[in-house]
Order: structure tokens, then sequence, then C-alpha cells
């Protein structure tokens, strides 16, 4: 119960990575806000947190508009007192199949941009001024190592996580000593919806389980990462240092 009584907000948890993180937080103590478009998953989801009697709430909100963006932080907020973790999950492919840049319609960019780079930026500046307050929080963007390395088909994916990787770094530099941390997690290849929808047709029964690649997520927010921000780390294999 490394986390007991500790506030995580996590967009894009009702399956994959994001219910994963969930059930990863609410397992270490954490009281867990969940949220995504899709009511139904959500709920399924905190439902499945109540059975293991965790401290579980669902909030169905798009996390790219800005009027649901507030109502989903005010309502945390109203509820538990404080939101100490922010995991900015939520994000999309884009076109599946995915287009060369040569093909990539410019709504499609758009969209893919707005979904993984400006709706994190936007969830984030709702919550920081709670975090400033207390003194206190962790902000964890998920990023891609189509971030860093020019793969065929991911151009508009890839260029997205880019943004929000230097967005991150950024961030950190702007916050240091506020006690407010801004670190990056890239969490692999998974067994998801999203990736699936990334190879239709393909067999992705070799990637990994999303709940196999958690431990990082739930060290970042313990106190022994609290020096820790600025930083990109790859979920798969982590191992907590040594002290």
């Amino acid at each position: 119960m490394r986390l007991q009584d500790k506030v995580v907000l996590i967009t894009g948890s009702s399956k994959g990575l994001g219910r994963a993180l969930a059930h990863a937080y609410a397992d270490a103590g954490a009281r867990v806000v969940i949220n995504a478009r899709g009511a139904a998953a959500l709920e399924a989801t905190r439902s499945e947190l109540v059975a293991k009697h965790a401290h579980a709430m669902a909030l169905p909100a798009d996390a790219t508009l800005p009027a649901d963006i507030a109502r989903l932080v005010e309502t945390a907020l109203v509820s538990f007192g404080r939101i100490d973790v922010l995991v900015n999950n939520a994000g999309i492919l884009g076109p599946s199949p995915r287009p060369n840049l040569a093909d990539f319609a410019a709504d499609d960019l758009a969209e893919v941009f707005r979904a993984n780079v400006i709706g994190p930026v936007l969830v984030t500046q709702a919550v920081l001024p709670h975090m400033l307050e207390q003194k206190n929080g962790l902000i964890i963007n998920v990023t891609s190592d189509a971030g860093q390395i020019g793969y065929p088909g991911w151009g508009g994916y890839g260029a997205a996580k880019a943004a929000l990787e230097l967005i991150t770094k950024s961030w950190a530099a702007e916050l240091e000593n506020t006690g407010v941390r801004v670190n990056t997690v890239n969490p692999g290849d998974l067994r998801t919806e999203m990736h699936q929808l990334a190879f239709p047709g393909e067999d992705i029964s070799d990637r990994l389980d999303p709940f196999t690649v958690t431990d990082l997520f739930v060290w970042l927010a313990t106190d022994a990462a609290a020096s820790v921000t600025g930083q990109r780390f790859d979920a798969p294999g982590f191992q907590p240092p040594t002290e």
C-alpha cells in the first residue's frame, strides 16, 4: 500500500493500458479516478476496481474538450479533495491501416495531434494549479518509441508523441523546484485494441500484456522517485533502482 490515500487521475482508462494502470494504482492503495469517452466500458472497469474494495470513481468525458476537462477535474477535486498523480494516457492511433505521410489527410493529422498533444496539455493545465497549491504532484505523459524513431507508417502518431516528449521536458524545466514533476513513459508494444488497429488482421498475441508494464508508473508516484522529473522511461522490464 505504498500510495495510501493518494489520488490518481488516469485519462483513457476504460481498457488497455489505462485499465491496467487503474488496477495497479488501486492495488498500491491509491484512490483512482478513471476517465474515458465511453461510459459503459468505463463503468465495467470501475466495477472491477470496486469488487476488490478499491476507492474508484468513473467520470465519462472527452479529454480534449475544455468543458469536459474542467468538469472532470472539478468533480475529482470535489470528491477526493486533491489530485496527486495525473496520467495522460488517452490518445488515438489515427487512420487504420496506417498511411504514409505522403497520403496523410490534413484532417486526420490534426485529429491525431488534438488527441495526443493538445488534449494532454489541456488536462495538465487544468490540474496544474491544484498541484502547485499542494506544492506536490506528478504528471506522466504516455509516449512511444515511435516518438523517437521514424518508422514507416508511424509518422503522424510518432510526430505527435515526439511533440509530447518535448512538451514534457519543457514543462519539467518550467516547474523546477515547485514540487510538481513531469515525466514520460513508453509502455512498449502492448496487446491492446489500439495496437491491433496498428496491425489490422495480424496476430499480436506475442505483444506484452498491459498489466506487466505498470510497475514503473507506480514507482514514479512513490517517495522513492520524489526527485525524478524531466525524464523518459521505458516500462518493459523496469526494475526499481536500489538504494
